[in-house]
């Protein structure tokens, strides 16, 4: 059983175009998708897609569902493994068990909650509407200062609490919600001293905040009070069915817009995005004031991938849109950003225009983010060059994060061109930090990094022989292949060394051969090359024999009865990556990694990539073995069983990974 919170999380996350798109050739036609059915043979396309809707119809077949539904019904796996599979793919965690009473009365409660919120919010609306104080105090404030119609006040659901302290905490009561309820979604506060209840908003206008499905998941309110001694905004606290960092404000009422108009305007508060949609411009939403986070991101995500931001025009407005940008980028998005006149922020700006004149502003003012930044810091500089050196780390550091490899080529040559400075800097400077931030987890970039430093030290040691290395990228035909001969050559020429790894504050020594034969030995894996798994078979019996930190000789591979591991033996053991760098290179003041440092970094590295590969393996052949027709119930149980253990070893594989990088 997966418990409710984290199926709405996978829910949220996933989208249904770029799910159902690893499968089919989907065509954009209006704001849907089209595809011929990958379900029954069809010549025209009545396979649809609604990526606002998040569902997918055949109106052939008539089949039709949801992203996991697909999952389900194209790998033929059951509802649980759907779901994992989904989130998968966007790094959420999984941990299945059996639905208790516990999981049982939880669920009850979030839909209690979604109630009661649901509830709440007519309630103000209601009540500035219908009350004496609510239409004085919050009817005048929405109406008069911020000119909203009646109409866009009862879209968004705008509401007023009263001053009185309980009003809204005793009306609820009185309904028939539970005390419970109230505090746990933070509409209601309790007093220590006497156990009092009393309203959290109380003597504020309201903004009800819908999650994607348009349900009211959380308040945001507004005191009128000009004294400076409460918080201007009091917003609902974090619970069961509200996280701040995985909503954005108006989502619900911009995503059609978003998908017509084929970009999303990112503003920072409530009253900008209502003040926007008023005026005609629809396809807006807001962060409400937080730092943008990944889950806000993905979730804009699903329905473009075009992010036009619009930015106070105060210098710290400027900087603080810049701060969250990185992560937009980080998430492979088009970001352009706007400029408002600084008199305006986006409230008061679409106050004072139509929505074409709005509109006719953002496409002429609309500029990259990455050029904007590079030539608005690069201004700020001047001709400081240790602040022009800063600037240009701080436009790496956002180049870093692009995940297309042609967009980032495109962005340094520009961004170069704009500092004035070398391209092939930023280049390698790009490539540097990508490498040492990004943690990839390709196992060819990690053995192209390894062969290349072999290539370098050999330049620099023309009198050893060189021509092994070239028999040996002959050998590795694979990713698994290739990592198979890392750690068989960790072995033979370091496995009686250690390497050293910070435990706290205490440094510890790992040996080699302990570490990569215990981590093939946990997993019980096997090399796929027989030559290295002949190798890795001798050298265990060997290393059983003699006890850690003794060195295996190379006599018993060398002169190995089987000609294809005594050729294999030589080549590694003559190779001339001996990790030591040169002196020519330390006269040259360039740092080369010493053998320790490449021992530590490179053996854990090799022994997680190789497990991930191999897993991810298993996993295919697992799926493969499922779609079977034939496949008895009894051997599906089996595949299901196989499929749950080793994405238990996936995830722990992710978790070292995530270590390793740090």
């Amino acid at each position: 059983m997966i418990d409710r919170a984290t199926v709405d999380r996978i829910y949220a996350a996933a989208n249904i175009v770029d799910i159902i798109g690893d499968y089919v050739t989907l065509k954009r036609k209006g704001v849907n998708y089209q595809a011929c059915c990958p379900f029954h043979d069809e010549k025209t396309p009545s396979f649809v897609v609604s990526p606002s809707k998040g569902v997918y119809k055949c109106f052939g077949c008539g089949k039709g569902g949801n992203a996991v539904t697909f999952v389900m019904e194209h790998e033929g796996v059951s509802y649980p493994e759907a779901l994992k599979m989904v989130a998968k793919r966007y790094g959420i965690q999984v941990e299945e068990r059996e639905q208790t009473e516990e999981d049982v009365r939880r669920n009850n409660d979030r839909e209690s909650m979604f109630a009661l919120n649901g509830w709440t919010a007519e309630y103000f609306s209601k009540f500035m509407f219908e009350n004496v104080e609510g239409r004085t105090v919050g009817l005048s404030y929405f109406s008069q200062k911020r000119g909203f119609t009646d109409a866009t006040i009862r879209k968004f659901g705008l509401g007023f609490c009263s001053a009185k302290g309980d009003a809204m905490t005793q009306a609820a009561l009185a309904a028939g919600y539970k005390e419970e309820f109230l505090l746990s979604t933070g509409l209601t506060l309790k007093r220590e001293s006497d156990g009092r209840l009393y309203d959290r908003f109380r003597d504020r206008v309201m903004f009800p905040v819908h999650n994607i499905s348009g349900r009211v998941v959380a308040f945001g309110g507004r005191t009128l009070r000009t004294d400076g001694k409460v918080a201007k905004y009091q917003n609902s606290p974090e619970s069961e069915i509200y996280s701040k960092t995985r909503e954005l404000y108006g989502l619900y009422f911009a995503k059609k817009a978003i998908q017509q108009q084929g970009y999303a305007i990112m503003v920072e508060g409530y009253t900008d995005v209502i003040s926007m949609h008023q005026a005609g411009v629809e396809n807006v939403v807001a962060s409400s004031g937080t730092s943008l986070t990944q889950d806000q991101i993905r979730l804009l995500s699903r329905f473009t991938r075009n992010i036009t931001v619009i930015y106070d025009g105060d210098s710290a407005g400027v900087k603080a849109t810049m701060r969250g940008i990185d992560m937009i980028l980080k998430e492979g998005m088009n970001v352009r950003v706007v400029s408002l006149p600084v008199e305006h922020d986006p409230d008061s700006f679409a106050r004072a225009h139509t929505a074409d004149e709005v509109r006719d502003y953002i496409q002429s003012a609309e500029v990259d983010f990455l050029s904007f930044k590079a030539k608005l810091l690069m201004r700020e500089a001047g001709k400081d060059p240790i602040k022009r050196s800063e600037v240009i780390g701080d436009v790496v550091r956002s180049i870093v994060q692009i995940p297309d490899s042609i967009q980032r080529s495109v962005y340094i040559k520009e961004c170069a061109r704009t500092m004035d400075v070398d391209e092939n800097v930023l280049i390698a400077e790009v490539a540097r930090k990508r490498a040492m931030l990004s943690g990839d987890p390709e196992a060819e970039e990690f053995i192209r990094r390894q062969q290349s430093q072999r290539r370098r030290q050999q330049e620099q040691q023309p009198q050893q022989e060189v021509e092994v290395d070239v028999m040996r990228s002959t050998v590795a035909g694979s990713s698994v292949d290739a990592l198979e001969y890392e750690l068989v050559k960790y072995l033979l020429k370091a496995g009686h060394k250690s390497f050293e790894v910070m435990e706290g504050r205490r440094a510890v020594q790992i040996n080699i051969a302990t570490e990569i034969l215990q981590n093939l030995e946990a997993d019980q894996l096997t090399f796929a090359n027989p030559i290295y798994q002949s190798i890795l078979q001798t050298y265990r019996e060997h290393w059983l024999r003699l006890g850690e930190g003794v060195e295996v000789p190379a006599q018993y591979f060398v002169n190995h009865p089987d000609p294809a591991v005594c050729n294999m033996a030589v080549d590694i053991m003559t190779s001339d990556d001996n990790y030591i760098a040169s002196a020519i290179w330390a006269q040259k003041d360039v740092h080369i990694e010493s053998e320790g440092e490449i021992l530590t970094n490179g053996v854990p590295k090799a022994i997680m990539l190789y497990r991930s590969k191999v897993v991810e393996r298993m996993i295919n052949e697992q799926r493969e073995r499922l779609k079977d027709p034939m496949i008895s119930e009894e051997e599906e149980a089996e595949c299901l069983q196989q499929l749950s253990k080793l994405n238990q070893v996936k995830l722990a594989i992710a978790k070292q990974s995530k270590r390793l990088i740090l």
